[in-house]
């Protein structure tokens, strides 16, 4: 959850917030998205006091933005996360690679909201018990999604904390730096009712919602037929990188705004990239559910509004286009799909609402 720069929008989404008598399995399962939220309101104000003059409001958050010393046309874009719970699935079944790359692309999205170019990554892994050869594996991912975005893995740290961590547990962040010009940076006072939003496909839950899923699908099961794979090849698919799609997007369509698809599901990110006056409308028939993702929802018995909340629900990553450019973008990236539009809003209204046309 990332907290470098005020929302977009200050006004609160009913739509956004479980009410109390829904059943909430992802608190339930130990991951109160509410109590989230309300630190991140806490940090922005404590932020307020470590303002320096050359920082740059960013969109929704998802990055930090500083102007360039001595440039005034370029900035610094910069965002920590990491892997969460899944490294816990990673290590019970001892694949180690895959979430290094999980680590970086999910940090190469977050800058690509604002637009930037990946310059750097560093790494920093936990530990209960350093084995040389698991961690090697681990950043060994990072590396290999480093070289994928000309990105440098500039350093990191690796800490062995016993009492901390289980000897065979470990954790995973890393934070990332990038640089945008100022003037493309995207506006979101550019966009207006009648756009079009662009979804690109998930594939499965990415970095979000594994302590549910672990509730949900037990060890005993990580090896058991799925699909055409296991439990396990499903939990542990790769969280992809959006950069070059939306690049190819940006070389045929103006892009207005743009949100990537994690904690908080559609629900709580699209919204925080908007202005005020408009919302996003969304027709859950206009795109698929990964069968993973589906699967968890039917066990979990999860309502609409959690369910949006907690998982991607099959799109890692929207894009708003004037709806002229629509056709372009779509020939330019397959897979790509109009999963919405841009409406009016009342202040009354929810910044995002979402049609689920598609029973699940």
């Amino acid at each position: 959850m990332n907290y470098c720069q005020p929302m977009a929008q200050s006004s609160e989404n009913p739509r956004q917030n479980l009410k109390a008598a829904e059943h909430d399995r992802y608190a339930a399962a130990g991951v109160d998205i509410a109590a989230g939220n309300a630190a991140v309101a806490r940090y922005r104000q404590i932020l307020l006091d470590t303002r320096r003059p050359d920082q740059l409001d960013a969109l929704g958050g998802f990055a930090g933005l500083f102007r360039l010393p001595g440039d005034g046309n370029r900035a610094l874009a910069a965002s920590t996360d990491g892997v969460g719970t899944k490294v816990l699935i990673a290590a019970e079944l001892g694949r180690y690679d895959g979430v290094g790359r999980d680590l970086v692309n999910h940090c190469v999205n977050d800058i690509l909201v604002c637009n930037a170019a990946p310059l750097f990554f560093l790494d920093y892994l936990a530990v209960g018990k350093l084995d040389p050869a698991v961690a090697a594996e681990i950043v060994g991912g990072c590396a290999q999604a480093c070289r994928a975005h000309e990105c440098a893995l500039l350093g990191g740290e690796t800490a062995e904390m016993p009492g901390i961590y289980a000897r065979d547990h470990f954790d995973l962040a890393g934070t990332i730096v990038g640089m945008v010009a100022i003037d493309r940076i995207p506006d979101p006072e550019s966009v207006e009712p009648g756009d079009a939003i662009l979804g690109l496909p998930a594939i499965g839950l990415h970095t979000n919602g594994y302590s549910l899923a672990r509730e949900l699908i037990s060890s005993d099961e990580l090896a058991a037929p799925f699909e055409a794979a296991t439990y396990a090849d499903a939990l542990l698919a790769e969280h992809p990188s959006y950069y070059r799609a939306v690049r190819a997007i940006e070389a045929v369509a103006s892009v207005k705004a743009m949100a990537h698809i994690t904690g908080g599901g559609l629900l709580e990110n699209v919204g925080r990239t908007l202005p005020p006056r408009c919302k996003a409308v969304f027709e859950q028939r206009r795109w698929s559910v990964p069968p993973i993702v589906a699967e968890l929802v039917r066990r979990g018995a999860l309502g609409e509004e959690e369910r949006y909340r907690v998982f991607n629900m099959g799109i890692g990553y929207t894009l708003v286009v004037p709806l002229n450019d629509a056709e372009a973008a779509l020939a330019a990236v397959p897979g790509a799909r109009v999963v919405g539009w841009i409406e009016a809003r009342l202040p009354e209204e929810p910044q995002v609402v979402i049609h689920p046309l598609r029973a699940q």
